[in-house]
Parts: structure tokens; C-alpha cells; sequence
């Protein structure tokens, strides 16, 4: 997000809605988390869509897509999608962005496994995202969050 807001006037972090795929966070906890970590940046709006995501960016008046690439199993799958996209609206370009070397081999499915193990995923995710994590695989844990007083949450 921090590079590609230097791209673009207005930065729009979609969050894609399928039910088709079980999540571990719904769409409002992940769209409440990403608006977290965003702050109050004004040049950046969190939004969900159903559906295709270039009609998505019609509605939004956006004319570029950026997407993350990790590996060459990503960009296969990303050019496909990229080139699908072209098809169906010619107008919208997809960006292609490369990860940090310190983060290139992450994903969130070896971030969750990582956490579900008991591991540390400290400095992987941003410490919030790290803390509902282990509130989500650990139910003791929100049990006890759940009767904190007030003031020890925060913090």
C-alpha cells in the first residue's frame, strides 16, 4: 500500500467478497483491520465488491489495477487475470508490483499455518493483524481479552 499510493491520486484497497471461499476473518474484519493499518490516510478508501473485479473498478472510475506478484506461479495466474481484464475493459491497465525480498515468500495461508502452530508471526503482519489472529485460533485468549477491564486493552 505504501508504494502504491505513490502511484496512483487515489488508492482503493478492495476487498473481494466470495462466499465460495471460507475465510478465516468476514469481509467487515478484514475491511476494519486494513482501515486500521491505513490510518487516516485521505488517498486511501477500503472497499468490498461482489462480483467482477473491472466492473468494480468501472463503478469506482479507476484506471489501473495493481496486484502483488510473489513468484512465477503468481504471475502466470495474475497474467491470465491481467489479460481476461484487457479483454473485458481495455481501458484499465493492471500494474504488476514485487514484494519486499523480506516478504516475497509470504502468503496468508503460511502466515495462518504459522500462527495455528504456535509460531511466531511477529514482524510478518502488523502487530493488530497479529493480535486478532491468535484472538480468532485461540479461543482462551479472546475468552480472556473478553473479561480485561477497558483500560488494559488498549496498549
Amino acid at each position: 500500500m505504501e508504494r502504491s499510493i505513490r502511484l496512483v491520486d487515489r488508492l482503493i484497497i478492495a476487498i473481494l467478497s466470495n462466499e465460495q471461499k471460507e475465510a478465516l476473518f468476514s469481509v467487515e474484519e478484514r475491511m476494519a483491520m486494513v482501515r486500521e493499518v491505513v490510518g487516516s490516510n485521505p488517498n486511501v478508501e477500503v472497499a468490498s465488491f461482489h462480483g467482477l473485479l473491472v466492473d468494480f473498478a468501472a463503478q469506482q472510475h479507476a484506471n489501473v489495477i495493481i496486484r502483488g506478484i510473489r513468484a512465477v506461479s503468481d504471475y502466470e495466474y495474475e497474467l491470465q487475470m491481467a489479460l481476461m481484464n484487457r479483454k473485458l475493459r481495455p481501458d484499465l491497465e493492471t500494474v504488476f508490483m514485487m514484494p519486499a525480498e523480506q516478504y516475497s515468500y509470504l502468503s496468508s495461508r503460511l502466515v495462518r499455518e504459522l500462527a495455528q502452530l504456535n509460531g511466531s508471526i511477529e514482524g510478518l503482519v502488523p502487530a493488530m493483524v497479529e493480535q486478532r489472529l491468535k484472538e480468532k485460533l485461540d479461543p482462551a485468549i479472546k475468552f480472556q481479552h473478553a473479561r480485561e477491564p477497558k483500560s488494559r486493552k488498549s496498549g
